[in-house]
């Protein structure tokens, strides 16, 4: 929907840049001046922005051209040309307003937008009147698009409320989810202290009776001391960011757990078939197990809400190289799938900063032919996040 909508503004913005340069043989004169303006304005407006340099900033990318469009008026004023500013300048200085109003910096934004709106404003007075006592064509032209730059700044003033708000939910997103992540941490610590604890009490009881037994104890106690203390950096790495996190975390499962999961959703969604691999460690670390055990979960729902048409899901589990891959397929084609697995959901957000916070990927999006995919790789030794 939103590619749709960004095509058909880009072709209605050339047809009319189009009409700017049809009417330039009423006033051949200004053409040379304003076909550099209308240039500059297009630029900044259709430029990709995966390929604009970092100098181009949102400041100057709206600037340039509407100072560019203000100064031509005000030569045009002066030299008496009298060209009446075309509906595709027009429209591309209000595509910058927008843009300005939207994604400029607030100590900067009013100045900045100002200078756009302005440069529409006065677009009229290249116009001049039939009759020189009687401006009335000029200021009802003004009036006009002051009403029309009006609702492009409200809009880019929406836009502006609606990613901020995005912004802060994703935030919560990744709060909520870093915590989740360090309360699975905090079991697997608990879990290890706790064997370091009786194996220590152990290792008492046999220091006089059997010390030939002390070694294999002293080997497990370092073992575990080992891992939980890796544990722990990453649980402190996790939240080094978020020291105020409040958010309550919730429980999760592993892999073991996963059938139960596939069992439940059996009952109400699509048949889910498990593919477990035939041979995986059973050292898995517990935040890697918990990770996978999320992966499924979020994909599972994200087809029950998105896929309903799916006729099968399938489940599977892949482990080489040290990497364990969960894929979840199904063979839906609701449309609403395409943009929950573009990430416009927030339960992908949160199931993105899990994975790679400990250093793996998370890829989600259309298979080939029909139906969709997510695809997480979750390294399985030497963690880091």
């Amino acid at each position: 929907m939103r590619r749709a909508a960004r095509i058909a503004g880009i072709v209605v913005l050339v047809a009319l840049a189009v009409v700017d340069v049809a009417s330039w043989n009423i006033a051949p004169a200004a053409a040379p001046w304003s076909a550099p303006v209308l240039a500059l304005a297009l630029a900044a407006v259709l430029w990709p922005a995966g390929r604009r340099p970092r100098r181009l900033t949102p400041e100057l990318r709206v600037l340039v051209p509407a100072v560019a469009s203000l100064l031509f008026t005000a030569g045009d004023r002066l030299a008496g040309v009298g060209f009446l500013g075309g509906p595709g300048e027009a429209l591309a200085l209000l595509c910058l307003l927008l843009i300005a109003v939207r994604t400029i910096r607030s100590p900067l934004v009013a100045p900045v937008a100002a200078t756009a709106a302005l440069a529409v404003v006065v677009l009229p007075l290249r116009m001049t009147p039939v009759e020189p006592r009687d401006p009335g064509d000029q200021l009802g032209a003004a009036v006009v698009l002051a009403l029309v730059a009006a609702v492009f700044a409200g809009l880019g003033g929406y836009l502006r409320v609606a990613d901020a708000r995005r912004r802060a939910a994703v935030a919560r997103v990744r709060r909520a989810e870093r915590l989740a992540i360090a309360a699975d941490l905090h079991d697997f610590v608990a879990h290890h202290v706790t064997g370091i604890l009786v194996q220590a009490q152990m290792g008492q009881a046999v220091l006089d009776l059997q010390p030939e037994r002390l070694g294999p104890i002293l080997r497990g106690i370092e073992r575990a001391a080992g891992e939980t203390l890796a544990s722990m950096r990453r649980t402190v790495d996790v939240l080094r960011d978020e020291p105020d996190a409040t958010s309550a975390p919730r429980s999760a499962g592993d892999l073991a757990a996963l059938p139960g999961l596939v069992e439940d959703f059996n009952r109400a969604g699509p048949p889910v078939t498990l593919r477990p691999h035939h041979r995986l460690p059973e050292d898995l670390p517990r935040e890697v197990q918990a990770a996978a055990y999320r992966v499924v979960q979020e994909a599972l729902t994200n087809v029950r809400r998105h896929g309903a048409d799916a006729g099968e899901v399938t489940v599977e589990l892949r482990y080489a190289g040290g990497t364990l891959t969960v894929v979840v397929r199904d063979d839906g084609t609701t449309a609403g799938a395409g943009a929950i697995a573009h990430g416009s959901g927030f339960g992908l957000t949160g199931l993105d900063e899990r994975v790679t916070a400990l250093g793996g990927r998370l890829r989600a999006g259309p298979r080939p032919g029909r139906g969709w995919e997510l695809v997480a790789e979750l390294p399985a030794t030497g963690v880091i996040v």
